[in-house]
């Protein structure tokens, strides 16, 4: 469904007051990650890493710098003005903050209905009959289409931002952070009703967090990021059992573990993450790297495929999976 080769986005500063001299913000640098029909990656990391700019590169929110983007085999990243709008009804996103995505001055009837008009898609009789649809789809009132976004709670308005991403009836979602600024027992709500509609309508999501617990529960692959460079991608059960990245180990160790008997070695890592203006050479994480040698300031490692559909970026790892 989604295959993404070489993704690079680079952010050129200028001059002056904020500019500080110029340089160039190397976002996203070489990221390659595919997902079949049907299925969630997850794409995790700390703030800062390039998640969100992978997210809205995929959809041209924001244009890349170099790589392709294929959907069923065609090029985002080649299209022009109008063929692009036609694909833009197979691709849709969740914003992460449910209330600043959606206009205070319009009814939520005339939020889901906007997609349509602008897609021209049917009549007035038949696009107010999806938006009851949507609004039933999502666990939402039918009256809750006269209303304003400041009327709901935010698990509410994450529904409405829910359903304006299926109006048009997409096969590709990215959520890019949909949970994170909710409560915890209203996350869990968000992340089954989304595991519902992909079931009902078999939809694909790329799925961006740093909620390590929420992307275990959705994701069938995840996908590891790290200052810009992916460190490593394996299915969803593999990752968690067996992470080979010492940034992937770092990150599972600091997930709550809710059974007081069971302790978990807890993996801290020291120094802050460097800018993605100068980012160190050779491995990115070799900076803050428990287990780091010689070679990963000289060699910058690249993905390798250590176990069937798992490969990881880390000359050690590697050696040692190798052995």
């Amino acid at each position: 469904m989604l295959d993404v080769r070489g993704l690079t986005k680079h952010f050129q500063l200028g001059n002056g007051l904020f500019g500080a001299g110029g340089g160039t913000v190397r976002a996203v640098d070489d990221v390659s990650f595919s997902i079949a029909p049907g299925e969630t990656f997850g794409l995790v990391g700390e703030s800062g890493c390039g998640k969100t700019t992978v997210g809205r590169c995929v959809l041209r929110l924001i244009e890349p710098t170099a790589g392709s983007v294929f959907i069923d085999g065609e090029d985002l990243v080649g299209l022009g003005r109008d063929a692009l709008r036609r694909r833009r009804r197979d691709m849709q996103i969740i914003f992460q903050d449910p209330f600043a995505s959606l206009n205070p001055r319009m009814r939520v009837r005339d939020i889901l209905e906007e997609p349509l008009v602008i897609h021209g898609a049917g009549a007035k009789p038949a696009r107010r009959q999806r938006v009851r649809e949507l609004l039933d789809e999502v666990g939402l009132a039918s009256d809750a289409g006269e209303r304003y976004p400041h009327e709901f709670s935010g698990g509410q308005r994450q529904r409405i931002g829910i359903a304006r991403a299926l109006a048009l009836k997409p096969r590709l979602i990215v959520a890019d952070e949909p949970v994170s600024a909710l409560d915890v027992s209203v996350q869990a709500q968000i992340v089954n009703l989304l595991q519902d509609l992909q079931r009902e309508h078999g939809l694909t999501y790329l799925f961006i967090s740093h909620g390590l617990a929420v992307v275990e529960h959705i994701s069938t692959q995840v996908g590891v990021m790290y200052l810009g460079r992916m460190a490593e991608i394996a299915p969803a059960r593999d990752l968690y059992s067996g992470p080979l990245h010492p940034y992937t180990r770092a990150l599972l160790s600091a997930i709550p573990n809710p059974d007081p008997d069971q302790r978990r070695e807890r993996i801290v890592l020291a120094g802050d993450v460097p800018t993605p203006l100068n980012p160190p050479s050779g491995c990115r994480f070799r900076t803050r790297c428990p287990v780091a040698e010689p070679q990963c300031a000289e060699v910058e490692p690249q993905l390798v495929e250590i176990a069937p559909a798992h490969r990881v970026a880390c000359h050690v790892a590697a050696r040692t999976q190798a052995s």
